[in-house]
């Protein structure tokens, strides 16, 4: 088998050359974009960090009873805010918090519309399963690298590969609730003189709403586990705390990062999803 393993593909040489050739004629271009989205995400976190710890958490639980009207679910999000608070994590809190809102932002800005063109373009469609697959199957690491070198250490690379790693999914089910309406119910709407727009936002939209949140909770949640490995590349928030305490194998600080990022995730996924649990539809 020496004649197969002596003809090897230089396929690592051709992405390394690539990325040299993105670098040398647009460093300019990701510099820029870098300086923007920087300034941007640690503005918004300065920004909540400003704002009172307490205040904040009557916010947050002020949110949570006007989008589910449980008074359990304020009653926990106040408790496990606090705890955040007690233990001493809130402002790390609150810069993951600030990284999951930018990208899930960016996920559903690019996502949703991807997801409804491929819905309307089956061709589309199987064109991008392949890179979608790639999205989500490749290690996180192997696109950790590129995106450090063209954006430099800190929040940005980390955003880049949060977005990366979750955009797969309000692409596919946003294309899944869009392709899933019933025939009949366009064929209906197309009868009554709807044109392509109106189907689109009176139709099909509505019926595939609680798939489209689904897939808005799911990015949330898979960016909140890229926190982790967003901290390697400087980001900061809860994964910085988690990294320290591996690298210095403290049981106790690793224990009570990890506890918040539970509680983040916790609060998220309730606070996220639609009322009654997206059961019922309007």
């Amino acid at each position: 088998m020496n004649w197969l393993t002596d003809q090897k593909i230089p396929l690592g040489k051709w992405i390394k050359s690539f990325a040299d050739f993105l670098l040398d004629h647009g460093a300019w271009f990701f510099d820029y974009w870098s300086e923007i989205l920087k300034s941007l995400i640690e503005g918004v976190a300065s920004l909540l960090l400003a704002v009172p710890s307490l205040a904040m958490v009557a916010a947050l639980a002020g949110l949570a009873f006007w989008l589910h009207r449980s008074w359990k679910l304020v009653i926990a999000a106040v408790l496990l805010l606090l705890l955040v608070i007690n233990l001493g994590y809130w402002e790390t809190t609150v810069q993951t918090l600030t990284l999951i809102l930018f990208s899930t932002v960016i996920c559903i800005a690019f996502g949703v519309p991807v997801g409804i063109a491929a819905a309307h373009r089956p061709w589309l469609y199987n064109a991008i399963r392949p890179v979608l697959d790639l999205m989500q199957t490749i290690p996180t690491f192997v696109y950790l690298i590129p995106t450090m070198i063209m954006f430099g250490l800190g929040v940005v690379p980390g955003l880049i590969s949060t977005v990366i790693f979750a955009i797969p999914a309000p692409i596919r089910l946003t294309h899944l609730g869009v392709s899933g309406v019933p025939r009949p119910l366009v064929e209906a709407a197309e009868a009554f003189g709807a044109t392509r727009r109106q189907v689109l936002w009176k139709v099909e939209l509505p019926h595939a709403l609680p798939t489209i949140m689904a897939g808005v909770t799911q990015c949330i949640m898979l960016s909140l586990s890229m926190v982790v490995i967003a901290a390697m590349v400087g980001a900061p928030g809860l994964g910085v705390p988690v990294l320290r305490a591996l690298n210095t194998v403290n049981i106790a600080k690793g224990f009570e990062a990890g506890l918040a990022i539970v509680i983040v995730a916790f609060l998220l996924d309730r606070m996220c999803k639609p009322r009654g649990g997206g059961a019922r539809r309007s």
